[in-house]
This record gives C-alpha cells, structure tokens and sequence, in this order.
C-alpha cells in the first residue's frame, strides 16, 4: 500500500500575505488601530462582510471570542440558559460560561445533526440558541429558525466548520442573528488562531466592538453608525480580544483562495464517501436536502462493531499513518460532552453518547490530489477489513 498522505499541514499561505508582512514588519505597524485608515484588519472585516452579504464583521482572536461576544451583545442577563448540541466542541459550552450563562445540551443524532424533538422540548426558558454546524454538518435551519421565532429566541450561528457551506441557497452564519467563524489552522482560512463574527444588527455589533477592546474613541474607525456606537460608550467591560494586523495580513489573500478550496473539499469528501458507503461496517451521513457543505473532513459511523473492534481498527490506521479519531473513544476527547466536566450537569443525553461512540473522524484537506483520497480510503477499508476478519474468524 501507498505512503499515507499528510493530512494535517495546512495549504501554502499566499506570497501576498508574505510581502504584507514583510511591509508591517518594517513598519512595526501591527496594531489594529495604529492606521488612521484601511488597517489590514479593518479592510478584512468589509472584504468578508461584503463576501457573506452581510453589514457588518468584527475580526477578533478566534471563534470561541466571537461567540463570547455574540453572548455578551445580546446583554442576556447573568444566569440566562443558553441552548446548544451536545455534539460540539468544548469551546462553544466554555464561551457559554464564560459569558456567564448556562449551557442546557439538546441531543444529536447519528447524523450528527440536532434532534429537532429534544431542541423542541429544550426551548422553553431558554434565552439563546447557539447552533453548533459541526464539522460542517448543518441541522434544520428552517425548522430551526421557525421554532425560535416563534418564541422570540435568538440564534447565533457557530459556523468555525461551516464557511463556504450553504443552506437552500443562504449562506451558512449569515442565517442566525450573528454568525461566527474560525481562522484556526485546521479551518478552511488557516491564520493559526483568529475568529470572525458577522451580523446585519448595528446594536449587536456596536456592543461587540467595544467589548472586543476599541477604547476610547477607537470604535470611529469601524463602519458602524457613529450615533449606535456613542451608545455604548464607556458602557460595556473592555475584554481585548482583537485580531491583529499580522494575522489578517495572512487571512485576507486566501480569501481569494475559497472557492478553489470549498470545490475542491466537497469533491474528496464525495470520493470519499461513496467509496466507504460500499462498506457494511462504515456509515457516511448524507447532507440534508438543500445542504451544500464546504467540508475538510470526512465523519463516519462504525457500524456492527464491538468497542473492541473499534479500538482495534482505529489501531489499525495508525499504524499505517492515518489517524482516526473516534469521538467517544479517544481519551479525554473535547467533542465528548462527558469530559466538559467543568458543567454541573450536563445530563445522560443517550442518543448522543451512542452517535460519539461509533463516530469516526478523519481530516480531509481540500489540497489532497483524488489519488490520494484513494489511499486513505484504502487504509481505511483495509483496516476495517482486516478486524472484522480477525472478529468472525
């Protein structure tokens, strides 16, 4: 069998990004609101507003920060309940907490969406929903928004997986209140740390810039009506979670670089797919209809199997240089619910413990030739082969 390819360097940042650099390097003008005017970090912000459609983006240190402070914009009062999946990344019940909120967790299921029965019954008294699109999976947004206009709830969209992906047309993060991405390494625009938040609402993202860190009268080189942000002056704590312009210097050429990327993702997670659907022990979701991911990696569900084959598969593939993270069974996983144990309770939630078990994760980078998607595939369908052998032998 062939060499495994790598799966976790990121794609070539741009020679652009190299010579802006270089420019602010010699300047030492790194700071977001040194410039009297177009800091790289501000002509991010109307680039990517421009680019979803929206009014408004605040550029800020990452996707945990932006979601901090969409919590925090929404001046929701000390205590409030906070509606999010049980299938996430700790960092969404952590912004959570941080905001000093409550997380309540409603189930997923096997397609790793949300249960849309337990979200109902989870609603009442709930004063925020987070949307968690993990891993770029997107739940029922129109089921979704329905159900929480009807209750008069906002939703913020965590979309740290989902930029490119898009709902029935709309543009993933662009369908809640305020949506939020990530610039983190692993994510399609890779800044190695880095978030985003957008919104059409000026109250929300005046409210989130002077929380972000503009003080004094920083805020006037944001778009946002002067009137809405003279508002919150001197109002809101100060929590200094700019974006600088070094990293925004990295983030802005690739944004050229999306639809070469989000093309090229979907078609390796399609190859992909349909070659481990044509195995009785793999389980590859299909979107939902009106769904158009933008993916970088690839989740399966192991099926017909014990722990032990599991475990023993995952062995498997590592030892011919391919991780496999299965959700549930890795140690200390931070997408398994019971290790956020900074929660006071965050319930039995079984639907969801079962989906984490079986659930398997493999990075996927749109950079990877179709030859070598082939290759993982086949480091996959070897190793499950070969286990399943072993088992019924």
């Amino acid at each position: 069998m062939k060499q495994c390819p790598d799966v976790y360097s990121a794609e070539p940042i741009p020679q652009a990004a190299f010579d802006e650099v270089q420019r602010l390097l010699s300047s030492g003008d790194l700071f977001r609101y040194t410039a009297p005017q177009n800091a790289p970090v501000s002509l991010l912000e109307q680039e990517f507003a421009t680019m979803m459609g929206t009014k408004y983006a605040l550029a800020v240190s990452s996707c945990s920060a932006a979601l901090f402070l969409s919590l925090k914009a929404l001046d929701l009062p000390k205590g409030a309940r906070v509606l999010i999946p049980a299938f996430t990344f700790a960092a969404v019940p952590s912004a959570v907490v941080h905001a000093d909120c409550v997380p309540v967790l409603a189930e997923c299921g096997a397609n790793y969406r949300i249960d849309l029965a337990d979200f109902e019954a989870k609603l009442g008294g709930v004063a925020a929903v987070i949307i968690s699109h993990m891993r770029g999976h997107t739940s029922d947004m129109d089921a979704i928004m329905a159900l929480c206009a009807a209750r008069d709830v906002p939703v913020i969209e965590d979309a740290a997986h989902s930029l490119g992906t898009t709902w029935k047309g709309r543009k993933i993060g662009t369908i809640g209140k305020i949506g939020c991405f990530s610039f983190q390494s692993y994510k399609m625009v890779n800044a190695g740390e880095g978030g985003i938040l957008v919104t059409d609402d000026a109250d929300s993202v005046a409210r989130a810039i002077i929380m972000s860190g503009a003080y004094e009268h920083t805020w006037m080189k944001h778009v946002v009506p002067h009137d809405t942000m003279q508002k919150w002056q001197n109002k809101l704590p100060l929590y200094n979670l700019r974006l600088s312009n070094l990293s925004a210097a990295i983030i802005r050429p690739q944004l050229e670089e999306l639809p070469r990327r989000i093309r090229d993702g979907l078609r390796n997670h399609d190859h992909v797919a349909a070659r481990l659907n044509g195995c009785p022990w793999f389980d590859v979701p299909a979107p939902l209809e009106g769904e158009r991911r933008a993916p970088d990696s690839i989740q399966f569900n192991l099926a017909q199997m014990t722990d032990a084959d599991c475990a023993a598969f995952a062995a498997a593939c590592a030892a011919s240089g391919l991780k496999v993270q299965i959700f549930g069974q890795s140690a200390d996983n931070a997408r398994a619910f019971w290790n956020w144990e900074f929660l006071d309770h965050p319930g039995d939630l079984p639907q969801t413990r079962a989906m984490l078990m079986m659930a398997c994760d493999v990075r996927l980078p749109a950079r990877l030739t179709p030859e070598e998607c082939d290759i993982i595939a086949d480091v996959l369908l070897s190793a499950v082969r070969d286990v399943m052998d072993k088992a019924a032998a």
